[in-house]
């Protein structure tokens, strides 16, 4: 008995003539975008940019507004001498006392405080505070606990137990509650501009480390045992090299989100520390939180102008990173991608329009 080959199917449902062209070309279409960006100038391939250019619809909208929220943050704290109408602690111009709990006005745009200072020059000096600490907070503790992680899950026995239980115990406690702590072992509660900001630094330092120790060494945990880092011990290559060629690259891929969000917090905790009265005396730097603090007797008295500015500061700062690294993260992860939408095959749009 004779067995025929079957013939691929064909029309509309199949892969035959009909769907065939259009399933190729859909494919070189593909094809073509992914060797286009492999191709591209190095600056095209930056982190942020490519992300924008593959972003599409509501996600690149979302990016969008949160570009343009980290941009004026970063560009308002590096102006903010030339763009503030005064300084942070002054409380008098050509020889006249600023107004107490002035209503804004054209002097002064958004009102002044209970103690004279102008609203809009402590919201706008307020930006350099906050960019500074957030800054020296996750970088020192991106590299720290990306160093600890690294080691910790590849060297593994006594050195990992220790390194995992201190991480827990830190991880344990309330991170403001932990972030007070420090401050007050640090700087004694209240410190000048500089010794203020490394303060807060330091104390949101400790609370990040755990974050990124857990997540590397998770991430160096599972690598260590695929195929290609057995192969690089078996062809004589050094530890060091492993760990900073073959781990390190392949175990940062979540950071771009826990950098962004760790931001993010990192200006929450400033805030709180300073509404707390554990932050940046008043006169040494501009600080949102302690502003709040401020603000919260002229509220029960009518006067709405020294809470609100400081607070829309402090949540369109929070928003902007929070809205890049969500952003980065769905691009990022092929399951979460939002792809345009694909033109429709020729012999769905002919049944389309016959019907």
């Amino acid at each position: 008995m004779t067995i025929s080959t079957p013939e691929p199917p064909t029309g509309p449902g199949g892969s035959g003539d009909a769907a065939g062209p259009a399933a190729d070309a859909a494919v070189a279409a593909e094809s073509a975008i992914v060797a286009a960006r492999s191709h591209a100038p190095w600056y095209l391939r930056l982190p942020v940019i490519s992300h924008l250019r593959r972003s599409v619809g509501l996600q690149r909208g979302m990016l969008v507004t949160g570009l343009v929220l980290v941009l004026g943050l970063l560009l308002t704290a590096l102006l903010v001498p030339l763009i503030a109408p005064y300084g942070f602690a002054q409380t008098s111009a050509d020889g006249a006392a600023f107004p107490t709990q002035g209503a804004p006005s054209a002097a002064h745009p958004l009102g002044t405080t209970v103690t004279g200072f102008d609203v809009l020059s402590r919201v706008l000096w307020g930006t350099r505070t906050a960019v500074a600490v957030m800054a020296c907070a996750v970088v020192a503790s991106l590299f720290l606990g990306v160093a600890l992680g690294l080691v910790s899950g590849y060297v593994g026995g006594w050195l990992d137990r220790v390194l995992v239980m201190l991480a827990d115990a830190i991880y344990a406690f309330p991170s403001l509650l932990l972030a007070i702590v420090m401050a007050i072992v640090i700087s004694g509660g209240q410190s000048n501009a500089w010794g203020g900001i490394l303060a807060a630094a330091l104390s949101i330092t400790v609370v990040f480390v755990p974050q990124y120790f857990r997540v590397i060494r998770a991430e160096v945990v599972r690598l260590k045992a695929e195929p290609f880092v057995e192969a690089a011990k078996v062809v004589g290559t050094g530890h060091g090299r492993i760990m900073g060629t073959h781990l390190l690259r392949n175990a940062t891929r979540t950071l771009p989100l826990i950098f962004t969000l760790n931001s993010s917090e990192a200006i929450l905790t400033l805030a709180a520390l300073g509404f707390l009265g554990f932050g940046i005396e008043p006169t040494s730097a501009a600080e949102w939180g302690y502003d709040l603090n401020r603000a919260m007797s002229d509220a029960t008295s009518g006067i709405w102008w020294t809470g609100l500015f400081p607070g829309l500061a402090i949540v369109l700062a929070v928003l902007g990173v929070t809205l890049v690294g969500e952003s980065v993260n769905d691009l990022n992860d092929p399951r979460l991608r939002t792809r345009r939408a694909r033109r429709p095959r020729p012999a769905a749009a002919a049944r389309k329009a016959a019907s």
